[in-house]
């Protein structure tokens, strides 16, 4: 039998309400990646007409958490983030995202200063996911027509999130949109 969105959501909702820390979010990474691996998935979501930028497929009305379709039409390298106190899972669908883990080297106490360095480096292709909690920071590199799933704890437009730049050695704290990139 083929793993629908929706058996997913469920799968999702049962693990959150029984274990909702890294442990039950690594949980639903594998459970994102085996929706992944569905072609039917692919097709319906993924293949096609799909609408560029953000696309919400699911929110759960009980927990707040989202299942994301990003479509993305112009080739991009986003800078060092997190997600504030919420998390993500990024599962891949068409072609790839090259994910980078940041450390931070300071202790966080100059306001607006801040200083990074690489930890290390992957590439998510399909069927593949990854997990960041909160203050996990990291950024995301993909190819225009490259779309990914991305599960959130919460609408993270609706989160303070941190943002770096590495070359200025700066960090601003915001709520901004969730990379929408419909244009090229």
């Amino acid at each position: 039998m083929a793993y629908t969105l929706e058996a997913f959501a469920k799968d999702a909702h049962d693990i959150l309400i029984r274990d909702p820390s890294p442990m039950g979010r690594e949980e639903i990474a594998r459970k994102l990646e085996a929706l992944l691996a569905e072609d039917g998935f692919i097709a319906k979501y993924c293949e096609g007409q799909v609408p560029p930028g953000r696309t919400v497929l699911y929110e759960d009305p009980k927990l707040g958490f989202q299942i994301l379709r990003h479509a993305m039409v112009a080739d991009h390298a986003g800078v060092p983030h997190d997600h504030g106190k919420s998390w993500a899972v990024y599962g891949q669908a068409v072609k790839h995202t090259d994910m980078t883990v940041w450390k931070r080297l300071d202790d966080g106490t100059e306001a607006g200063k801040a200083k990074l360095e690489k930890d290390k480096s992957y590439r998510l292709t399909r069927g593949k996911a990854g997990v960041y909690n909160g203050a996990d920071i990291h950024s995301i590199a993909y190819p225009a027509g490259a779309i990914f799933i991305r599960v959130t704890g919460t609408d993270l437009e609706k989160v303070e999130r941190l943002r770096y730049d590495t070359d200025k050695g700066t960090v601003v704290a915001e709520r901004r949109a969730s990379m929408q990139n419909a244009a090229a």
